[in-house]
């Protein structure tokens, strides 16, 4: 995927994030500008960490892989294992108290659960000793217009999160 991208997105944010949010890959504004979640996903994003009562500066997101798939497909499986191990060192740097998986690929990597992503949501999964929430990627809720259903799901896995870092799960 290097010879077809523009810039390598690591990620960004508060090295010590009490919350990571992991996504799949980069898009096509976030090639352009080397930053995670900068697009209309991102100003979602952004509105959902508000919610939970924090600021971008306080929180970390990245994802599975580094670099954006090309035509913006789903990467594939043998991409996923080459770019895990970056993600795993940038998890075991920042230590967060929670990592929240946004969407299948990452809620697949995170937990090894290849099942639904509607049956890993509301539950509290584990990736190396630190809780996973799964929920909706940003950009899923966009494809379908927002809907009120999905917003409230995503928004019951925000509230999970936050009763994780409160230690009440």
């Amino acid at each position: 995927m290097w010879k077809t991208r523009k810039n390598t997105v690591l990620g960004e944010g508060n090295p010590f994030a009490r919350i990571f949010f992991v996504g799949e890959a980069p898009g096509a504004k976030e090639d352009e500008t080397g930053k995670p979640f900068v697009g209309r996903a991102g100003r979602l994003l952004t509105r959902i960490i508000k919610a939970m009562g924090f600021s971008r500066e306080d929180i970390y997101i990245g994802n599975i892989l580094k670099c954006r798939p090309p035509q913006n497909r789903t990467p594939n499986e043998e991409e996923q294992k080459a770019c895990f191990p970056y993600l795993e060192e940038q998890i075991r740097t920042i230590k967060p108290s929670v990592l929240i998986a946004l969407g299948k690929v990452a809620a697949v990597n995170l937990t090894g659960n290849k099942g639904s992503l509607g049956g890993m949501r509301g539950k509290v999964h584990r990736f190396k000793g630190i809780p996973v929430v799964v929920t909706y990627h940003p950009s899923y809720l966009l494809q379908r217009g927002e809907p009120r259903e999905l917003k409230l799901l995503v928004w019951e896995d925000m509230k999970l999160a936050l009763r994780v870092l409160k230690n009440e799960v």
